[in-house]
């Protein structure tokens, strides 16, 4: 399985912008997509965003869409997610995953590797 390891998370206040990196190694098993989700205290872990290995094709929750951008680079084996227009409700441990199999990719249940998460605090 793949390793995960986030990194970039840190306090920013409402309206600043924060980029999370995730560093892979290890050969992923289902790899059609690898992803970004976030848990706050108290509530479920929940889809952020996804890119398609094979195609770079993205996905994002409603909720982020417009403000978080996904991006892979294949030769540096890192998936990243900017955030731009940082609100209180973005506050969470933020989650890198991979080896997703399918085209469930927004679902907790695809993935099998997961990072250990980088918290976000956004001030308001």
């Amino acid at each position: 399985q793949v390793q995960l390891v986030e990194s970039g998370g840190g306090l920013v206040q409402a309206g600043g912008s924060l980029r999370l990196s995730c560093a892979a190694s290890g050969r992923t098993f289902r790899s059609y997509a690898m992803g970004w989700f976030r848990q706050a205290p108290g509530k479920e872990r929940t889809f952020v965003a996804a890119i398609t290995i094979s195609a770079g094709g993205t996905a994002y929750a409603a909720s982020v869409k417009g403000r978080f951008t996904i991006s892979m680079d294949n030769a540096k084996n890192t998936v990243c997610l900017q955030m731009n227009s940082l609100n209180s409700e973005d506050t969470a441990v933020y989650y890198c995953a991979a080896d997703c199999s399918s085209s469930g990719y927004y679902t907790t249940g695809c993935y099998r590797s997961w990072g250990q998460g980088t918290q976000v605090t956004v001030s308001s």
